[in-house]
């Protein structure tokens, strides 16, 4: 399932990412890759999705967080 299909509070694990190299680039440089356990801070019926990984919290796009696939 997508990242966009979480529910607030739950912690999860990145299974694979649907982005160009580029974008996965940016991704793994703040630690968001396959295999990286992640926790939905807030997930986003309108808006942004803030997710904690490895300590740190980032602010994804919706269009982005439908790239990320989490075991689900």
């Amino acid at each position: 399932m997508t990242l966009t299909k979480a529910t607030d509070g739950v912690k999860t694990k990145i299974t694979s990412l649907e982005a160009t190299h580029a974008l996965r680039g940016k991704l793994a440089a703040m630690g968001i890759v396959p295999g990286s356990e992640i926790e939905v801070v807030r997930g986003a019926f309108h808006g942004a999705y803030i997710i904690r990984c490895r300590g740190a919290e980032f602010v994804l796009g919706r269009g982005l967080a439908h790239l990320i696939h989490v075991e689900g």
